[in-house]
């Protein structure tokens, strides 16, 4: 084989690893289909064939690229981390480890924007093919992580500490697939100028709760009990008024339309 020959087969590789990587982040696993990346990858089918063999093994090398190094960065970071300061790891320094190299990496020539809205994915898409992946190839990291969880938080059960585990990174995965990086920052940063340090710090703030606030108590219960009533009521209500038939909808005038004319009082 020529040289030309070998770079051309590479470019072909590199296309069809984009081309999926791409179409998996905007719309999934199951949603797309080799015709889809051959498409996008400008190659055909007997390409596939030649460098990867299947859409599943084509899909396996995109999440090795992309979560080996990852992975392997959180473990080394873990390591470190629990034998300079184990005192130290509250579960909010437990969460810090987790998305620290995930942010560097991100910023790298290698991974680019869309590195962290691939992660999002990764985590959130319900694909049993991709679920059944990370079980098999990251359950070390999983659990090395998930027992650190456990001592930064000895008064959990380990069952509560796994669904409060579930709801926030899938919480914020489902935030990292479905948005632009920078739309991202932009929300949390809330207008100032802050550094990537502030913006860890921000997103482990929003998801500390959900590790360490109380979980069903009977305030909280009193709570949703006066709630219902009302909804009781107010559904009741609801039920025996008549419908009143919809208004010309070029007619409706919106809440500040009423503001600027001075009668949303009346």
């Amino acid at each position: 084989m020529s040289r030309t020959q070998r770079t051309g087969h590479g470019d072909t590789r590199k296309r069809l690893l984009e081309a999926t990587e791409w179409l998996f982040i905007e719309s999934g696993y199951e949603a797309m289909s080799l015709r889809h990346i051959t498409a996008r990858a400008s190659a055909n089918l007997a390409a596939v064939n030649y460098h990867f063999g299947s859409k599943e093994a084509l899909m396996q090398e995109v999440l090795a690229q992309r979560l080996d190094r990852l992975n392997r960065e959180r473990l080394q970071l873990l390591s470190a981390c629990e034998q300079e300061q184990p005192a130290a790891l509250d579960a909010a320094a437990v969460l810090a480890m987790l998305f620290i190299p995930a942010f560097r990496l991100s910023h790298g020539d290698a991974s680019g924007p869309a590195f962290m809205r691939l992660l999002g994915r990764v985590y959130s898409d319900p694909s049993p093919f991709i679920r059944s992946y990370l079980e098999a190839h990251y359950r070390p990291i999983s659990g090395r992580f998930f027992e650190a969880f456990s001592r930064a938080l000895p008064a959990l059960p380990r069952r509560e500490l796994g669904l409060r585990l579930h709801f926030a990174l899938k919480a914020l995965s489902g935030m990292l697939a479905g948005e632009d990086m920078q739309a991202l920052i932009a929300s949390v940063s809330q207008g100032q100028e802050i550094n990537d340090t502030e913006l860890l710090a921000r997103l482990v703030s929003l998801l500390v709760p959900i590790l360490t606030a109380p979980f069903g108590t009977p305030e909280q219960i009193d709570v949703i009990e006066r709630v219902l009533k009302f909804d009781s009521t107010s559904a009741r209500t609801s039920a025996e008024t008549p419908v009143r038939p919809e208004h010309d909808p070029s007619q409706r005038s919106t809440a500040l339309e009423w503001l600027k004319e001075g009668r949303l009082a009346s």
